[in-house]
């Protein structure tokens, strides 16, 4: 099996990604979101202007244009939250925000890829009936069980840098074909990356990664253009599967606590339900649905 290293990437421009958050957070308001008049044709850029979203926020035009400009180094958190509140920010986007102004040192990125302690492994292994994986930060599909490999398919036939939900997703039409909605599978994806690029704008592999579907996936360049962001921890995932059909599966993920910045995500199918049936078979046909599970992966 291929354990080549990833290659490293430029860090990303911090000052830039502040400009441009700013920027699509403002042009998508429109003054009647936030109470102020419309002058409809005479506006000559979409959504607020900057001396409007100053004045929402109670500083100069000058400051906030500054900060637009992605010169964050001085303003303070109060300031922060109240550019946050005039533009209507989640609390992704707010923390998303305070990463680009006021970034925090992080400790240096470690050479080697990231691993899943042997212990986390045991328990996948032990939740026989739920598909269930460990991912990094960057995406990166870090451990898995048999019921995870019979859903997506055998994850331990690809080279360790193409164990990535992020390359998966955007690179291999047949992971296109296996989730129904796929557009929001790739909305999720970009998403998370871009919040983890504004904590690490210094992480090389993070780096490398961006630019890796930037210049292969249209598709990526024009959803990681929309500067959004959030965090999804559960939800609802629609998948089309060779064997089984068509499934409807609940996700959760969690976050561990062991400071390596992983997360556990596991799959379940509400009880008496078609999808349940499908995850029964699966699991009852084991290694030979591992072996035909969808996608299929290449022999390396």
């Amino acid at each position: 099996m291929d354990e080549r290293p990833e290659p490293a990437g430029a860090p990303l421009d911090r000052r830039a990604e502040l400009s441009e958050f700013l920027r699509t957070r403002r042009a998508r308001l429109k003054p009647q979101d936030v109470g102020l008049p419309d002058f409809g044709r005479h506006r000559r850029v979409p959504g607020l202007r900057r001396e409007e979203l100053a004045q929402l926020a109670g500083v100069s035009v000058a400051y906030y244009t500054r900060l637009e400009q992605g010169n964050g180094r001085n303003v303070s958190a109060e300031v922060l939250d109240a550019i946050a509140r005039a533009l209507r920010l989640t609390d992704a986007e707010h923390a998303h925000l305070t990463h680009l102004a006021k970034p925090k040192h992080k400790k240096k990125q470690a050479a080697r890829s990231p691993q899943a302690r042997p212990a986390l492994q045991q328990l996948l292994d032990a939740m026989d009936a739920v598909p269930a994986y460990v991912i990094g930060r960057r995406s990166e599909i870090l451990a898995w069980n048999r019921m995870a490999a019979a859903l997506f398919g055998d994850w331990g036939e690809l080279p360790a840098p193409e164990r990535n939900w992020a390359r998966l997703t955007f690179l291999r039409p047949d992971y296109q074909d296996l989730f129904v909605d796929w557009e929001q599978k790739a909305i999720d994806i970009v998403c998370v990356l871009r919040m983890e690029a504004g904590c690490y704008p210094d992480d090389p592999r993070l780096s490398a990664l961006v630019g890796e579907l930037s210049v292969k996936s249209e598709d990526f360049r024009r959803l990681w253009a929309t500067h959004d962001v959030k965090e999804k921890s559960h939800g609802v995932k629609r998948m089309r599967h060779p064997l089984v059909g068509e499934l409807s599966l609940n996700f959760e993920g969690f976050r561990l606590s062991d400071g390596s910045e992983q997360v556990m995500v596991t799959y379940h199918a509400e009880p008496g339900t078609a999808s349940a049936e499908a995850l029964r078979l699966l699991a009852s046909w084991g290694a030979d649905a591992t072996r035909a599970g969808s996608p299929r992966t290449p022999s390396v």
